[in-house]
């Protein structure tokens, strides 16, 4: 019995083309990662700063937590106001993509596509 060595996906062969993808996806990922310029934005609620507003649940929830650490309410608070921080932290963000030459965003994006192509194609059975 001769069992045949299995690839990504479960699939024989393969394994190149997902190592080369993975690679190229890697590389182009990386490529916009250092293009992206990520600043803070406002954080504002009927023209007042929210952040301090945000922190009410998650304090109350630890609060009742050292009182019980069994209390569901704690735990609910606690997760509700982590939650609401991060989500405001996200969605307040201002995120831009640096100016660059034509033909390094060809360079990044062919990569990451043709990556994403390799990856897929090494997933199917040669």
């Amino acid at each position: 019995m001769t069992e045949s060595v299995r690839g990504p996906g479960g699939t024989p062969g393969g394994l190149g083309e997902f190592l080369l993808g993975l690679g190229m996806v890697i590389g182009g990922g990386y490529l916009v990662l250092t293009q992206v310029t990520v600043s803070g934005g406002t954080w504002n609620f009927y023209g007042y700063n929210a952040f301090g507003l945000s922190l009410i649940p998650l304090l109350i929830g630890i609060g009742i937590l050292f009182f019980n650490g069994k209390a569901l309410a704690g735990w609910l608070l606690t997760s509700a106001g982590a939650l609401i921080i991060v989500l405001g932290v996200l969605t307040n963000l201002q995120i831009f993509f640096r100016p660059t030459s034509l033909f390094n965003t060809i360079l990044i994006f062919g990569l990451l596509a043709g990556g994403i192509g390799l990856v897929a194609r090494s997933l199917r059975a040669h």
